[in-house]
Formats: C-alpha cells, structure tokens, sequence
C-alpha cells in the first residue's frame, strides 16, 4: 500500500519512533517469521547486533529494551506502558527471554541485553539504524537470519525486501485516484478536481477502506494524543534516564488553569506550549503516544491541533461533529504533506537531523492550520515550506541520547513557528518564491551534507557540550 495517514500516524510507546517503535517492530517480525517458519523448536539461542545511531544512542533511546520486547512478540501499537515495565522486571529478574512468548507458544532462552553486540561506529549500506537478528540451533548453525533498517517514523525496511516493497507500492498507487509524490503534482490534483489539500488525501485513503472507517481511525489517533497529554498532566517528578529533568507539565496546568478560566486569546501560546510539552514529557518517559510524523516530534501537531480548535474563528461555537470535522480535515492535510517529506526526503532524525523530525512536523502542522482556517491549496503550500525553510539545518543533538534536551522544548518551538508561518502564509496570496518540493529537496542535501555527529548520535552539540548532572 501507498503511504497512508496511518503510516504517518501511529500508535506506540516512547521515546523514540526510529529507535525504540521501529525495532520493536522489527524484532517482532523477526518472531512471526521464527514461527511461521517452523524454526521456534530448533532455536537454541539468538544474536542480535545492533548498529549505527541505533547503537550509539540506543540506551537512552530504549533501543535494546524495545528489540527484547518485539522478541517476545510484542508490539508497539498493542502494549501498554505499565506492560512493559512489568515485561522487563520479569526479564532482569530472571535473566531469560520468552522468545515467541507474546504470540503463543513461547521458547526461554538465557539472554539478556547485555548479550546484545553494539557497533556504534559500524553503519550498513542501505541506513544508519541498522539490526541484524539471528537464531540458532544447539550446534549453532544459523536457522534463519534477517536484517532490518529503521527509516523513520516508525517504519522499517527488510534487507532483501525491497523489490516486493517497491512491486507493492506500484500496485497501492494504482488503486489511487490521485497518486503524489511531489507538491506539484499534489496541486495540479487539487487544480483539475477542486479538491482542498484534505480531499485528494481523503479519496486516496478511500481507495483502502471506507469514509467511515477513515473518520473512526483518525478520531482514535487524536484520542491517543489527548490521552497522552491529559496522563502527562498527572505525572509529577523527574523523567528517567539519569538527566534529572523535572516534568513542568503538570505544574503549568494548574497554573495556566488558575490565569486563564474563560480561554482569553491572549494565553493561546501558553496553551500551546503546555500541550506540546505534555506529549514530549509522556514521550520520553515511554508513555503511550502517537507517531507524528515521528516520536521525538509527537508533540507538534497536538499542539498546532489544540489551536486550531479553540483558537480558530468560531472555535467555542462548534458543536462536536464540527469540531470533529476540523480535526478529521487537519490530520488529512497534514498527513499529505507528510508524504512529501516520505517520497522525496527523509523524516529520520538519524539520516537528516532533526530538521527531518521536527521540521517535518511544524511543516504539516503549518499546512494543516492554514487549510483550518480557510487558506487556498497555495497559501497551505506557503505555510508548510515556510515552516520547513526556517528549520532547514536543525541538528539532532540529544543530551545523554535521551529524548528531553533540547527534544522537549523544541516542539514547543517549533509549534509556535508552525502557527507563525501559517499565518503569514494567510496575510498573502499564496504566490512565493520557493516552492515546497525544493525546500524538501533543499532539507535532503542538506542533511546529507550534515556531519553524522549531529545526526542522532549523542557526538556532537549540546550533547558533548553540556555536561550530564
């Protein structure tokens, strides 16, 4: 199938889409294939090396956590937060793995992630987040052997894989009426039907499944963010990992809720900030979130969402099917322009920096506020590569390898400059000097020419230049 909003748009746990839901769910596709293959019996032992960004940051990342969790059959839209905690006391108590275990019949085998062999320094050709998972049998022949790439967002590649990946795709894009890759075929689409940016995503999506089922999906998805942020708003203290770095969302709340009791206009970058903050803190203490494009920038588009239905014109007058209708049209669009960045970039913080992660959020949180609040198919055009154009170079720099500094303030940043450029694009008639294809192109050599130290690898920035207290 053709990237969808619900490739874009998916549920899992923190910290990290490319580095903790991507290889949970490689691992776990490893275990079906163990299974299906009838190989589970004769399996004496695995090996799992780990490389790359994968490696260098994958502790901070719940890297190695998350593969022993796809292992045991588990996956990342399914589990819950408190689930895993209970898997990986069991785990570090015992010592042992239930190969399998999550998908029926289980194999326990002594291994731990220890056991797991790191090559930071070691990148495979097709991408930086590179997993090689084996098992095998009590002579220690190799049974069966794969190796997986985590993409970004979430999405995962298989060595050898990627003919019949490209055979499916051609197929899904045939059932497409109105198949894109660039945004100036997006626009032509919208010029010859007179469909909004939302229309040519929503009769792509109906091509797979009903405008019912589409709606209830999307309605899930933003009911995932609103339950990520409200869990952040009770979770006091400090987030795991060692920086010691306090949770201000809960804090902010009951003060915001004590200034602002009758949503003043004037408080809206407050709110904004809050939201944004909330999903980053539930994020990088593994809570539950959405995939948006990925997890380090979780919480962009709830934020730019929040605004776009409390502070758009009308907002408090809207009963809740139009209020659900706004939030049905914002993921649409933001979801197409998400595609762009898919088809012709990157959205992986480790092939690109952070400009891949965050940008391509305040980008489509751009997109998708200005279609809100009534811009042409051009003026959302504007609003998205202004966003990405004012975040072209951003470098990914995690402090420790862990998803809070500067991960965390930085949707909030970011969701301001989303709303920002959405607004200017508005005050013009959709007319610019550059277009969205060639800021998207522009952010991919860039990245490309970006130092590997910054690009999710804790080697470089903020995170060898702050010290870790």
């Amino acid at each position: 199938m053709a990237i969808s909003v619900f490739d874009l748009f998916t549920v899992g746990i923190g910290p990290s889409s490319s580095h903790t839901v991507g290889p949970m769910r490689a691992a776990h596709a490893f275990s079906v294939k163990l299974m299906r293959e009838n190989f589970l019996a004769k399996t004496a032992s695995i090996k799992v090396d780990v490389y790359g960004s994968l490696a260098a940051t994958g502790r901070g990342h719940g890297t190695f956590t998350a593969i022993m969790l796809g292992l045991e059959g588990y996956e990342p839209e399914q589990i819950l937060p408190a689930e895993v905690d209970t898997c990986l006391e069991r785990m570090e108590a015992s010592g042992k793995l239930n190969l399998c275990g999550a998908l029926g019949e289980g194999c326990e085998l002594d291994y731990t992630v220890a056991d797991m062999i790191q090559h930071p320094l070691t990148i495979l050709p097709r991408h930086t987040n590179g997993m090689k998972l084996a098992a095998l049998d009590a002579q220690g022949n190799t049974l069966i052997q794969e190796t997986y790439y985590s993409v970004g967002g979430g999405f995962i590649v298989r060595d050898g894989a990627e003919d019949k990946l490209a055979e499916n795709f051609k197929e899904a894009v045939n059932l497409q009426p109105y198949p894109f890759g660039t945004a100036a075929k997006l626009l032509e689409h919208c010029a010859t039907t007179g469909l909004s940016i939302a229309g040519v995503m929503a009769a792509n999506e109906e091509a797979y499944r009903s405008k019912e089922e589409i709606r209830e999906g999307l309605l899930h998805i933003w009911q995932v963010m609103e339950d990520c942020k409200n869990s952040a708003l009770e979770r006091e203290g400090v987030l795991p990992g060692g920086l010691k770095v306090r949770r201000r969302a809960p804090e902010w709340h009951k003060r915001l809720a004590k200034e602002d009791k009758d949503r003043d206009p004037v408080f809206w970058q407050e709110w904004v900030n809050l939201v944004a903050l909330a999903v980053n803190e539930e994020n990088a203490s593994g809570g539950r979130v959405v995939t948006a494009p990925t997890n380090g920038a979780a919480g962009i588009i709830p934020a730019v969402m929040f605004y776009a239905t409390h502070y758009a014109p009308g907002a408090k007058y809207w009963n809740q099917e139009e209020r659900e209708d706004v939030i049905v049209r914002f993921m649409l669009t933001a979801a197409a322009i998400g595609v762009l960045y898919k088809e012709q970039a990157s959205i992986s913080g480790a092939e690109v920096g952070c400009q891949g992660e965050v940008g391509s959020a305040s980008s489509m949180a751009a997109g998708a506020l200005a279609e809100i609040l009534g811009g042409t198919v051009d003026q959302v055009e504007n609003a998205a590569e202004i966003a990405m154009e004012h975040n072209l170079g951003l470098t990914c720099d995690p402090i420790g390898g862990l998803v809070q500094i500067p991960c965390i303030e930085r949707n909030a940043i970011a969701a301001a400059k989303a709303i920002n450029a959405a607004k200017m694009a508005l005050m013009g008639d959709g007319q610019h000097h550059v277009t969205l294809d060639e800021v998207i192109i522009t952010m991919r050599e860039t990245g490309k020419d970006m130092s590997s130290k910054y690009k999710e690898t804790a080697m470089g920035g903020l995170a060898v230049n702050v010290i870790e207290c």
